[in-house]
């Protein structure tokens, strides 16, 4: 208990301490002195951007190291015990699930990643290949959801039409009772699956349908640029907007009361005191399928696997572009349909 309190203690002190610095780095007026008047020109607002930039990369270092060393105070509840802890814990987790230190504290290892990649090629490749192996394994895993899907819609039509049951239970041991339309419905998360943890698979394996007006006439360098350009301006963004949109989307249909993207981490502190689980369980029709929470979990892994492959195809565009073109494709693990189909593998 004294070495808890003492560390807390040195915590405490050296967050304070940081938090000050932190704040003259960004121009805010220290206690007792006259506050500075904001910016009025394009070139000062600018400035404050950047140094705002800068200040929260600093800060990530500070947060990494103190969630590293602080894993009860966010992760608490996952061994839940309806305490008052735990409510804290969650609510914590929710707020930096969706916050500005999140997204610094990633912005600034995949700054320090880059680095040590444009300093030594070989490691670039190794993200890379860590990266693409990621999305083809989930891709190939979850691409047997299509198969899954298939064989439910089958067994559905041969249960209904030929001996007009209204339930149907599947299963070995543990047997899972539905009634028809909620099998119906459930097709509608296998191919979720299919969309959300296969789209990246996919891109790896150059399945997406691209529209092309000018990449076909340029170069090799200007193709490599056009895809640096098009992962970092493109996919990251998208990424990020998507998942700041799904995270809080996904949570108002786990608890309540809802946590709101507005919120401070106080008020959500606040909140905790009533917080409990409000699980979505309620479908479209009364006998329907009734997890369309999994559905939101499906959107949040799918904009962290789009930011694992913005990274790669970054990473492999410019592998090519200052290796030349005899690197395109080098360390690509791609699909083949088999010995003597290669005139087919492309076109499909």
């Amino acid at each position: 208990m004294e070495e808890d309190a003492a560390n807390a203690g040195f915590w405490a002190s050296y967050e304070n301490g940081f938090t000050v610095w932190v704040e003259r780095l960004q121009g805010h007026a220290a206690e007792g002195a006259d506050p500075i008047e904001p910016a009025t020109t394009t070139f000062g607002a600018i400035w404050d951007s950047i140094v705002w930039v800068l200040a929260n990369i600093i800060e990530a270092f500070y947060n990494m190291a103190f969630v590293i060393t602080h894993p009860n105070i966010w992760l608490d509840w996952l061994s839940w015990g309806n305490t008052t802890e735990d409510k804290e814990a969650l609510m914590r987790f929710i707020y930096y699930g969706g916050s500005v230190e999140l997204f610094f504290a990633v912005f600034t290892l995949f700054l320090i990643i880059t680095i040590a990649a444009f300093m030594h090629r070989p490691f670039m490749w190794g993200c890379v290949m860590v990266f693409e192996k990621i999305a083809n394994t989930i891709g190939r895993t979850f691409a047997w959801a299509g198969l899954t899907m298939v064989m439910i819609q089958i067994v559905i039509i041969f249960m209904q039409r030929v001996f007009a049951v209204s339930e149907i239970s599947l299963g070995f041991g543990m047997v899972l009772t539905h009634d028809v339309s909620w099998w119906a419905e459930s097709l509608k998360l296998y191919n979720a699956m299919i969309v959300c943890l296969c789209v990246t698979y996919t891109f790896v394996q150059g399945g997406h349908v691209r529209v092309d007006l000018v990449y076909s006439a340029v170069g090799h360098r200007t193709k490599r640029i056009i895809d640096m350009v098009g992962a970092i301006i493109f996919m990251v963004p998208a990424a990020v907007l998507t998942w700041m949109y799904g995270w809080y989307f996904l949570w108002r249909h786990l608890v309540v009361p809802n946590p709101s993207a507005s919120d401070s981490l106080e008020r959500l502190i606040t909140k905790a005191r009533a917080l409990r689980w409000n699980v979505e369980t309620i479908g479209f029709s009364p006998n329907g399928f009734n997890a369309y929470f999994l559905f939101k979990i499906l959107l949040v892994t799918f904009t962290v696997l789009v930011l694992l492959q913005a990274v790669a195809f970054f990473y492999r565009s410019y592998l090519e572009l200052v290796e030349g073109e005899e690197s395109v494709g080098k360390n690509l693990d791609k699909d083949s349909l088999g010995e003597g189909e290669e005139a087919f593998e492309g076109t499909h």
